[in-house]
C-alpha cells in the first residue's frame, strides 16, 4: 500500500488518503476538527475518484484530538460523494456523539424540494446525474472486466489462487441445478412461438413452416437470450448475494490482508463456471424449444412428426447454432461479471446486500439486451 496524499505537515484538521491493494480508499482523520479552523476539503479524495480506477469502497478511520460540527459537515459531504458514485462508505473510530449525529443526519432521506441545489430545472439535473452515473458505471464495468482478464492471464501462468472444489461447485450450481427452470422456460417459448406462427401461417395453408420459425428463432436468438435472462435472475443474483455477504462479514478484507486477490479467489471460478455452462445450457434450451414446437405442430396442426423433423433439419443450419452459442458465451460473461461486481461493491449491511442483488439482476438483463442488439447489427453487417 502506498501513501498517496497527506496533510501531516499542515495545520489541523488533518486528512490522509491511502489506497489499499483491495481497491479501497482508506482515509485517516487526525488532529483538532473545529469550525474556527474551517471544514476540511474533499479535494484529495475527489482527485482519487476522478482517476477513473475502480474503487470498491471507502473506509474512514478517525483518531481525533477534538471535534465539533465541522467533522459532521465533512462526513456528510463525503457521504454525498459516495452516494453519487454508489461507493460503500464505512466509518470506524468516530466518537460516540459524532457517530450518533452522523447516523441521525443520514437516516432519513432529504425531503424533495427542500434542497436549495434542487431549485433549478429538475429534469435537466436528473438527466445530467443519470448520465454521469451511467458513464461511471460503464467505466467501472470496463475496469472490472480488465481485472478479470488480468486474473485469467495469471491463471494461465499458474499464479491465480482459488480452490478447484469451489469451481466444481459453481459448475454444478450454474449447470445441473439450472436445468429445471431452463427446461420450463425454453419449452414454453417453443410452444408460444409455434402457436403465434401457426395462427398466421394457417391462413395461407403453410402450417409446415412453423418448424422453420421455431428452429431459426430458437437457434439464433431465443435460446441464448432466455438462457441469459434466466441465469441473470438466478445465478447472477446468487453471486452478488454470496460475495456481498462475505463483504459484510469482512471476509473479502481478510483475503486481501492475507495477500490473496479477491478477483482470483472469488470472481475467477464463478466466471469460468458460467462461461463453461452457459453455451451448454443454451444448446439444451434450443432442443427444448424445438420439442415445444413439435408438440404444437403434431398435436394441433396437421403436420406429421417426420415432416416436422425433416423441415427443421432443412431450415436450420449449423451456423445458426454457432451464432446462438457465441451470444450465450458473451451473456455468460455479462451475468457473472455483473453479479460479482455488485457483490464486491456491496455495503456491510443486510439491506446493502439486497440492493446489490437487485442491481446485479437489473444490470445483467440490461446489458444482455444491449449486447443482443449489438450482435444483431454486427451479424447484419457481416451478412450472417
Amino acid at each position: 500500500m502506498a501513501l498517496l496524499w497527506s496533510r501531516s505537515r499542515e495545520p489541523d484538521p488533518r486528512v490522509a488518503v491511502e489506497r489499499g491493494s483491495d481497491r479501497c480508499l482508506r482515509i485517516t482523520l487526525t488532529g483538532e476538527w473545529r469550525v474556527a479552523q474551517g471544514v476540511a476539503s474533499l479535494g484529495p479524495i475527489t482527485q482519487e475518484l476522478a482517476h477513473g480506477d475502480y474503487i470498491a469502497g471507502i473506509t474512514v478511520n478517525a483518531q481525533l484530538d477534538g471535534y465539533d460540527s465541522s467533522l459532521i459537515a465533512f462526513l456528510l459531504k463525503l457521504h454525498e460523494v459516495c452516494a453519487l458514485g454508489d461507493i460503500p462508505l464505512t466509518l470506524t473510530g468516530l466518537p460516540e456523539g459524532a457517530q450518533r449525529l452522523y447516523t441521525l443526519a443520514t437516516a432519513v432521506p432529504e425531503r424533495e424540494g427542500t434542497d436549495k441545489k434542487g431549485l433549478g430545472f429538475a429534469p435537466l439535473t436528473a438527466i445530467g446525474k443519470t448520465t454521469l452515473r451511467a458513464v461511471k458505471e460503464g467505466k467501472d464495468w470496463l475496469n472490472f472486466l480488465g481485472a478479470i482478464t488480468v486474473s485469467m492471464l495469471r491463471l494461465f501462468r499458474g499464479k491465480a489462487q482459488f480452490q478447484h472444489r469451489d469451481f466444481l461447485l459453481f459448475v454444478q450450481e450454474c449447470g445441473a441445478q439450472a436445468l429445471p427452470i431452463v427446461t420450463i422456460i425454453s419449452l414454453l417459448i417453443g410452444l408460444i412461438l409455434a402457436f403465434v406462427g401457426a395462427m398466421q401461417l394457417k391462413q395461407f395453408g403453410a402450417e409446415l413452416y412453423v418448424a422453420n420459425l421455431v428452429a431459426i428463432a430458437m437457434a439464433r436468438e431465443m435460446g441464448a437470450v432466455m438462457t441469459g435472462i434466466v441465469l441473470a435472475g438466478r445465478t447472477g443474483a446468487a453471486f452478488a448475494a454470496q460475495i456481498g455477504a462475505m463483504q459484510g462479514n469482512e471476509e473479502v478484507d481478510a483475503l486481501s490482508t492475507l495477500g490473496v486477490s479477491p478477483i482470483d479467489f472469488l470472481v475467477l471460478p464463478r466466471v469460468l463456471a458460467l462461461v463453461l455452462m452457459t453455451p451448454l445450457l443454451c444448446l439444451y434450451a434450443d432442443v427444448m424449444g424445438l420439442i415445444g414446437g413439435y408438440i404444437v405442430s403434431v398435436g394441433i396442426l396437421d403436420v406429421t412428426g417426420a415432416a416436422y423433423v425433416n423441415q427443421t433439419m432443412n431450415a436450420v443450419k449449423l451456423g445458426d447454432f454457432f451464432v446462438g452459442l457465441a451470444k450465450s458465451l458473451v451473456f455468460g460473461i455479462i451475468v457473472a461479471s455483473a453479479g460479482c461486481l455488485q457483490g464486491l461493491r456491496a455495503g456491510r449491511s443486510a439491506a446493502a446486500v439486497g440492493d446489490a442483488t437487485t442491481k446485479a439482476v437489473v444490470t445483467g438483463i440490461l446489458f444482455i439486451i444491449i449486447a443482443d442488439g449489438l450482435f444483431a447489427v454486427l451479424l447484419n453487417l457481416l451478412g450472417l
